[in-house]
């Protein structure tokens, strides 16, 4: 069988790659744009079959070049939410999925493909339908856009299997190209390493200082479930990919820095312990991100649960250790 990952550099697509290597599945074609440094790096110790960079990838697809594929990984956008060049993020993340779309509905293909929670933006809930979706910038536009384009496609049934999942604050390895974009995760475990303490948020939007919350969820988790749909090609449809918790930023700062202190040899502190020894810091919320930041997320998974995904999820105690683990034995 043959698959295609788009963005398979990238930190998702690269774990997911890991995940069909594990299944004995080498017949990968990778899809990306490695002008940024270091992002093969992702790539190096995975078996994958050929390459393409983005700009020469769709014409080959949808001329039949590739020949059967038995599904697609989608992973590849622009994943800065700050960008502002709105034809940029349109192009990257719209018109080429769309174009990607096109294609697989009319070879009867496959699609897993990356949607995200900000899609919601500022609405205070976080289930799958028009009258909570309100994004604050144009990235999150940009994933409505092709999400309500794929909803369209449902109703014509004459299409495999597509499904978008609604990624929520992933973490975990393979991110390290990602620089600011990175996870609060793996900006605390440098900020440890180079500075000796964590630097979170100040009091904002009527949340304490590193109270504002957020659904956590670890990659090995969002991989597992884009595993479960390969196996499940009946299933389709949008779904969030999340934990269906809210946890602060405090608890993985503090998650973030028992880890470093035990890679010391030093023992655990609770939060307010690390908070006088200056270990978590708190810097005032930046004017730039004022109105276009999310105080909050939560996944509702329930839509998840009826399709039939039943494993649990890792919280960010669990999640936050595995990773810095990860890191250390890396380093």
């Amino acid at each position: 069988m043959r698959f295609i990952v788009t963005g398979g550099a990238g930190f998702i697509g690269s774990n997911v790659i890991h995940a069909l290597n594990e299944r004995g599945i080498e017949d990968i074609i990778v899809v990306d744009n490695l002008e940024k440094p270091g992002k093969f790096s992702n790539l190096s110790k995975l078996k994958i079959s050929d390459f393409f960079a983005k700009e020469d990838f769709l014409e080959r697809f949808s001329s039949g070049y590739f020949g059967t594929v038995e599904a697609i990984f989608h992973e590849g956008a622009c994943s800065d939410t700050m960008e502002h060049n709105g034809r940029y993020v349109m192009d990257n993340n719209f018109r080429y999925s769309k174009n990607i779309l096109d294609t697989c509905v009319a070879n009867k293909t496959r699609l897993l493909y990356a949607s995200s929670a900000a899609v919601y933006g500022a609405s205070g809930v976080f289930m799958p339908s028009p009258v909570n979706e309100t994004p604050l910038n144009v990235y999150g536009y940009s994933k409505l856009l092709f999400d309500n384009v794929v909803r369209r496609c449902f109703l014509r049934k004459d299409h495999a299997q597509i499904a978008g999942f609604r990624y929520f604050n992933v973490y975990g390895p393979g991110e390290d190209h990602k620089g600011r974009m990175a996870s609060v995760a793996w900006h605390h475990m440098n900020q440890l390493r180079e500075a000796g303490h964590v630097r979170l948020f100040g009091a904002y939007d009527n949340y304490e200082a590193g109270q504002q919350s957020r659904d956590f969820v670890y990659v090995d988790d969002v991989v597992r479930v884009n595993m479960w749909f390969l196996d499940h090609p009946g299933v389709s449809g949008v779904f969030n990919l999340g934990t269906g918790r809210a946890e602060p930023f405090n608890a993985v700062a503090h998650s973030a820095v028992n880890s470093w202190r035990a890679g010391l040899g030093l023992a655990a502190l609770s939060l307010k312990e690390q908070i006088a020894a200056g270990l978590v810091r708190y810097i005032d919320f930046p004017d730039n991100l004022k109105g276009k930041y999310q105080s909050f997320t939560q996944a509702d998974i329930s839509a998840l649960r009826q399709a039939g995904y039943d494993s649990e999820f890792q919280t960010v105690a669990e999640g936050v250790v595995k990773y810095a683990q990860f890191r250390n034995a890396s380093q």
